[in-house]
């Protein structure tokens, strides 16, 4: 990577689709606090990186030496741990002393909360390898061992099938709760006549099937968060509510239908109408978290269930198995025919404007719903982007991971993060951008060109910062309150630019697409190497009329059955 701002989202694309630690290397000074942004982003986020930050040597710093800055604690606490290294000398234990602390970082990044950990390196000149930069050899167990090192790696070695050992490595397993405190729960649950499960945004591959599990066992709901992992694959979907976004909206329906206990998984919900509903129905409230974690934005009275989320919806579903359905069925039933008429109307008004010609925002997510194929993954701008995704991705039968950087709720380095995830996926993978967002993370197409990279990226270009136009600076500076120029100069921030010939110059495909071209023109690029984007402009304000109609034709339609 050529910029270290985007080799830091890189990385963490690559770590949150593998799942696995990735390592970040930096030369010392400014170029190591580029790292920053991904690194706030992982810790908020629970991805783990390994930041190894060179650096000059002790008795340089703080006497004016070129690129040299103050790196200690440089992530503050963003990092869940720092140390900085030795110089490095022939010295056994100097070795033996590096080779732990690298072991011990990588577990630690892993470690839940996964997150970022900071190594300081530093070095004295020359900054020349000493040797092959090939990975050393391990000697089998047994074999005598010679060189620096020796005779400090007790044990390590490889075993019969296996490959080599890490000089220092950790084993840990999921956490689980004592029979009686679950029993406990499973009453509180057993007890709820309008139970919701709420599943925010989680990377657990295992949750899906669990929380399923979990709503047969108790007859709720569960309102998915695109990012949960809920709305698409292969587990049972038969109590998964799509369109939570647009039935936790204010109305008579939902006046009708406020919960009485939630059972919550994941960070908090995309939809800030989910979270007014919580607010206003102030349920008797289960926040599953095996990282010990208090991810509770809406500061509500909550019970925080510190156990592995996967393992104890298994087990409350196990335990209940069928106690509390009954009595939830026809709350359950309200919801899910709710949800079906939601479904009903806006996909009636989506083709309505189809047949208008306008550009939609959300109809984007449609469309890649339709035309990405089993194992792929669908990346989400913040900002606009993914609050459409909220309302507009369907439930799916095919397996497909979506993501989002939603830690810091950042628009920057989404492009690199995609990207990333690109380079370890196994399927296909597609982002939807906004403009902005774009133009922040530009030199992230050099790094698809210099590792031969394949992704679709579908560019929302509204000329500017569209979120802005749905909140109260719109209002504030409209017309009539004098102030329009201010609102763009600080707020809509127009900038103009053709992108098109920028994509080109750095390596990439572009193409200016009409809403009846969007389908066809995704279903060509999935697959095809090389990265493509499909620009789609839309009108900043027309867009917010257009959402605010979508949402009357659902209210309308949830009066209309009563």
């Amino acid at each position: 990577m050529l910029d270290e701002r985007a080799a830091g989202f890189f990385a963490l694309g690559m770590a949150r689709t593998s799942r696995r630690p990735v390592v970040l290397l930096a030369t010392s000074g400014t170029a190591t606090v580029e790292f920053a942004p991904a690194v706030v982003e992982a810790a908020l986020s629970r991805v783990p990186l390994v930041v190894l930050t060179a650096d000059r040597p002790p008795e340089l710093r703080d006497r004016g030496a070129p690129q040299t800055i103050d790196q200690d604690h440089l992530y503050g606490r963003a990092a869940k741990w720092y140390a900085e290294l030795p110089l490095f000398d022939d010295d056994a234990l100097t070795a033996a002393h590096a080779r732990s602390v690298a072991g011990r970082a990588v577990a630690t990044a892993a470690a839940g909360p996964a997150g970022p950990v900071q190594l300081n390196v530093p070095f004295r000149d020359p900054l020349l390898p000493d040797g092959s930069l090939r990975e050393p050899r391990v000697a089998p167990v047994g074999e005598a061992r010679t060189g620096p090192g020796a005779g400090a790696e007790p044990g390590a070695g490889t075993e019969p099938g296996a490959g080599p050992r890490p000089f220092a490595a950790a084993v840990a397993g999921r956490r689980t709760l004592d029979p009686v405190d679950l029993e406990a729960l499973a009453a509180r649950l057993a007890r709820a006549e309008r139970g919701l499960i709420l599943a925010g945004p989680d990377d657990d591959p295992d949750l899906p099937a669990a929380l399923a599990a979990l709503a047969e066992a108790t007859g709720f709901p569960i309102v998915a968060d695109p990012l949960s992992g809920l709305r698409a694959g292969p587990h049972d979907r038969g109590r998964v509510v799509v369109r939570g976004d647009q039935l936790a909206r204010p109305g008579p329906w939902l006046e009708a239908h406020l919960p009485d206990l939630v059972l919550r998984t994941g960070a908090m919900p995309t939809s800030a109408p989910l979270v007014n509903l919580l607010v206003r129905a102030r349920p008797d409230l289960l926040v599953l978290d095996g990282d010990d974690g208090w991810r509770e934005a809406a500061i509500l009275p909550a019970t925080f269930v510190h156990a592995d989320p996967a393992a104890t919806a298994g087990a409350l579903a196990a335990a209940l198995s069928g106690m509390a359905a009954g009595r939830a069925a026809t709350w359950t039933r309200d919801w899910l025919d709710a949800d079906q008429r939601a479904d009903q109307a806006m996909v009636a008004w989506l083709d309505e404007v189809a047949r208008r010609g306008e550009a939609f925002e959300g109809a984007v997510w449609p469309v890649l719903a339709a035309g990405l194929p089993d194992g792929s993954t669908l990346w989400a701008g913040n900002s606009m982007p993914v609050r459409d995704m909220d309302t507009w991705l369907p439930s799916l039968d095919r397996a497909i991971a979506v993501r989002s950087n939603r830690g810091a709720n950042g628009i920057d380095g989404v492009v690199s993060t995609a990207l990333g995830s690109a380079a370890v996926a196994e399927g296909p993978v597609a982002l939807v951008v906004g403009d902005l967002s774009f133009l922040h993370d530009l030199n992230a197409l050099v790094a698809a060109r210099l590792h031969d990279l394949s992704a679709t990226i579908v560019l929302v270009n509204n000329d500017g910062g569209g979120i802005f136009s749905f909140l109260a600076q719109a209002s504030a500076m409209a017309p009539d309150a004098g102030l329009p120029e201010h609102y763009e100069e600080l707020f809509g921030t127009p900038h103009g630019i053709d992108v098109g010939p920028i994509v080109a110059a750095l390596g990439g495909e572009h193409r200016r697409v009409t809403p009846a071209e969007l389908g066809v023109a995704v279903r060509a690029s999935i697959g095809r190497p090389g990265v493509r984007v499909l620009e789609l402009r839309t009108e900043r304000a027309r867009n917010v009329e257009l959402h605010r109609e979508v949402a009357a034709a659902v209210q309308s339609a949830l009066s209309a059955a009563g």
